[in-house]
């Protein structure tokens, strides 16, 4: 049984284990994100493949290949081909939206067909998740047949986004758990449902008789001599010195000395009893007495 501690055990422990479970979940959390965002760009250049590959189809070329798709930019990829190929743009617009709706990072993106000798744009667009800030024009001009690359950029701020919402949802949420660990692990009085009784925050001295004795210090002393007390001993004795001479039932010494321990064991406040009766002795004025299928009694002769 520990002699000091500044919350009931069974609370501490169980604030300690929802502590420990949400840290853990926290960082769970930020790896899976971290491997989400890696599988869904490897996604992404899959999608972007397959534009290639749809294009080709369409300008009727199905032999020549898609060169592999090229990071050419924190955000931006570019799509390279074999051969020269033509393309119609509403195809190219349709089969971009089709195909990058299904990129959970790919809401906002631009589009530019770049002719491969001098870069030049030959056609563009772009694209939101709110539709009417799309800009998409000249849509039924078949492209002439040359060397093309295409890039596609997407908007960075939707990955940001996403960081920065489990970021501060993991905040957040671990603010209201120190808010609740702090909130129970204030330094309360030395014995349990003492708090609501208002000698117990003003003072911790009391007068017994000839003795003085200090909870704080776990002392008490008479005539010069000190006597050391044990927490237990210090928390049962200051529960019947908040009311001496006042029968404390036998009921309320155990829940307040030893429910949060988990285990009553009947013996034990007997046993603390008698130990206390020993110390008290130096003052014939005091004693605990026995009141009979009831509890017990701190009384002091005037």
């Amino acid at each position: 049984m520990s002699e000091s501690r500044n919350i009931p055990s069974g609370k501490r422990k169980y604030l300690n284990g929802v502590f420990l479970l949400m840290f853990v979940s926290l960082i769970c959390v930020a790896f899976s994100m971290v491997g989400s965002n890696d599988f869904d760009i490897a996604r992404r250049e899959v999608l972007l493949r397959r534009i290639g590959h749809e294009i080709l189809l369409q300008s009727g070329d199905s032999t020549s290949r898609v060169l592999p798709v090229k990071k050419i930019a924190e955000n931006e990829y570019q799509l390279s081909f074999e051969n020269a190929f033509t393309f119609q743009p509403g195809f190219l617009v349709n089969t971009t939206r089709r195909l990058l709706a299904k990129d959970p990072l790919a809401h906002d993106y631009v589009v530019k067909v770049l002719n491969c000798d001098n870069s030049s744009v030959a056609y563009g667009y772009a694209v939101s998740k709110n539709k009417k800030d799309d800009i998409v024009a000249c849509i039924g001009r078949t492209q002439p047949i040359g060397c093309y690359k295409i890039n596609i950029t997407c908007k960075p701020a939707t990955i940001i986004t996403a960081k920065n919402g489990y970021l501060l949802g993991g905040l957040s949420f671990f603010a209201i758990v120190g808010f609740i660990y702090l909130r129970y692990a204030k330094p309360r009085n030395t014995s349990p449902g003492l708090s609501e009784l208002p000698e117990s925050r003003d003072t911790d001295k009391f007068t017994l008789g000839a003795m003085m004795f200090d909870s704080e210090a776990r002392k008490l002393m008479i005539k010069g001599e000190t006597i050391d007390l044990t927490n237990t001993e210090t928390r049962l004795l200051r529960i019947f010195a908040l009311s001496p001479n006042e029968t404390i039932e036998r009921s309320r010494l155990q829940k307040e000395i030893w429910e949060d321990e988990g285990v009553i064991v009947g013996r034990s406040l007997d046993m603390f009893i008698s130990k206390l009766r020993k110390k008290l002795e130096a003052d014939s004025n005091i004693k605990i007495a026995v009141i009979r299928s009831k509890g017990y009694k701190l009384e002091i002769s005037a």
